[in-house]
């Protein structure tokens, strides 16, 4: 079976809230995909319920496009301590952590239940599953931390 570079990565010595550049691959016509790792909760140490996590990713599937040109998509990590963020072109960790602390912002200051999409039986698999108060709650936990652009060192945007 193939290596995948996640499940290498040694989760007992990174420091969360980070974004991490896991990959940025070149494709057969020169396009370039870069894979990041935004990790919110420290691993093993913590986990984002899942309500929470589930309406965290909905919000951040427009607030990250809303900052940062060629996102494909954002998926939360089985772990539930944070997201994979798939985007065209190579943006910095730090442009990346920007954007994120500026969504993570707005998720804790200026969002209501009727700006999250996609919370009905009709555009969601699981649309029972959401919490916006723990979705504020959880962006103010990790802002309070900051978010760093380097999973070793705490170098906060």
């Amino acid at each position: 079976m193939t290596k995948v570079e996640s499940f290498t990565l040694d989760h007992t010595q990174v420091q969360a809230p980070y974004v991490r550049l896991i990959a940025a691959e070149e494709g057969d016509h020169g396009d370039v995909i870069s894979n990041f790792d935004l990790r919110l909760v420290q691993p093993n140490a913590n986990a984002i319920p899942t309500a929470g996590l589930h309406t965290i990713e909905h919000l951040l599937a427009g607030l990250l496009r809303d900052r940062l040109d060629g996102v494909i998509d954002c998926s939360p990590f089985g772990c539930r301590t944070g997201f994979h963020l798939i985007v065209w072109g190579t943006p910095t960790t730090a442009e990346v952590a920007q954007a994120l602390k500026a969504a993570l912002t707005e998720i804790r200051d200026e969002i209501e239940w009727d700006d999250v999409q996609g919370t009905d039986k009709y555009s969601c698999g699981n649309y029972r599953d959401h919490s916006l108060f723990s979705a504020k709650e959880w962006s103010r936990a990790i802002l309070a931390q900051g978010i760093s652009s380097d999973p070793y060192e705490r170098k906060l945007v």
